[in-house]
């Protein structure tokens, strides 16, 4: 009897959750955990409370069906929206930014909600229009997708703003945008950029001066490539072992918890231990996009695929970062870096992936 109901029990658990890409995920948060021990060993057991919590959040969302998620969708943007609103008027400001809103006991960072409700938000108005899609929708889509965007960048949050402005980006994209208006676009981006470099704040533009040319500040600007890229080009093929990464247990890597987890492990299990990362990244990317493309509806699919991609920019950037390749622009590795915020908001976009996985059969009424 009591075998029984530990059964049920557990079907209940695991019936929302996709086995597939639980396991990618459990594998990733392996890595993560081993390599947060050697970085920072005295953050691994709140990441595991993390971990605990995310996973929480995650079944949640693994149990709602799309179409209450599309009931979210417009609450969510709007109350997201109201947030960083406060969080300008009257958010706290740590390091010369404005960031963080406390709400009773806790403070919140309301960017990180916005991660989930501007694809949401999209994928719910594209949906209403399927039918007839014009080009004054995809206006009406890049308007609600720059207000965001615009509320975070002025916080500033780079960072932040361009994960929500790719989230929202592949929405628009996949719901069928022209690609004589994306190279339009891509003209019209290319020739701002002047107008882009002079509202950019000194020490965004710093970083960007500081990625082609790091030795012009090696004590500065330019510390945290330089000793990123030293520690990912030490490891060499096979690495140096794990707890044996000179780099960062001497404390030349800087944010080694966090934004620059990618470095220790490069550092410490090699081109092989690279190889591996990529692949399971690769995978659970696959396994999305498979998700996106068997989804019941088009909101489903929407979702699915931006909730995916956006994936795939949390890895692709953090990578180039430390590799300096690209700016620094504070990006977490996607299930390895410490963290609380951004690992709830991935569990969630997990969740919503199961959600769409598991009602894939029903029809949408």
């Amino acid at each position: 009897m009591i075998r029984r109901t530990i059964d049920r029990l557990a079907d209940r658990i695991t019936a929302p959750l996709d086995g597939t890409l639980v396991a990618i995920v459990a594998a990733l948060m392996t890595l993560g955990c081993i390599t947060l021990y050697s970085a920072a060993p005295g953050r691994l057991p709140g990441q595991i409370v993390n971990l605990l919590v995310a996973f929480g959040l995650m079944w949640i969302a693994a149990n709602l069906p799309p179409q209450q998620l599309m009931r979210f969708a417009v609450p969510v943007y709007f109350g997201g929206l109201a947030l960083l609103v406060a969080v300008a008027l009257f958010g706290e400001v740590a390091n010369g930014a404005r960031r963080w809103l406390h709400v009773g006991v806790t403070r919140i960072q309301p960017s990180e909600i916005m991660k989930i409700a501007v694809p949401l938000m999209l994928a719910w108005y594209f949906s209403r229009h399927e039918a007839v899609l014009k080009l004054r929708d995809y206006f009406v889509a890049v308007v609600l997708l720059l207000l965001p965007v615009y509320l975070i960048a002025r916080q500033p949050d780079l960072g932040t703003a361009v994960l929500i402005l790719a989230a929202g980006f592949y929405v628009i994209f996949l719901a069928g945008l022209s690609w004589k208006i994306l190279v339009t676009l891509a003209i019209a981006a290319g020739a701002s950029l002047p107008l882009l470099w002079s509202v950019l704040h000194d020490y965004q533009r710093q970083r960007i001066l500081t990625l082609l040319d790091p030795s012009t500040d090696p004590l500065g600007a330019g510390y945290h490539i330089i000793q990123s890229t030293i520690a990912v080009g030490s490891g060499g093929i096979l690495g140096k072992g794990w707890l044996s990464g000179t780099q960062a247990h001497l404390e030349f890597i800087p944010e080694r918890s966090t934004d620059f987890i990618f470095a220790v492990f490069s550092e410490e299990f090699g081109l092989i231990g690279n190889c591996v990362l990529l692949m399971l990244y690769t995978a659970l990317i696959m396994r999305g996009l498979m998700i996106a493309a068997n989804a019941p509806t088009f909101f489903a699919r929407l979702l699915a695929g931006a909730i995916t991609l956006t994936f795939f920019t949390y890895a692709f950037v953090n990578m180039g970062m430390v590799s300096g390749i690209l700016p620094v622009v504070g990006v977490p590795l996607p299930l390895v870096s410490y963290g609380g915020t951004a690992l709830v908001t991935l569990f969630v976009g997990f969740g919503i992936l199961m959600s769409i996985q598991k009602h894939r059969k029903l029809v949408n009424t």
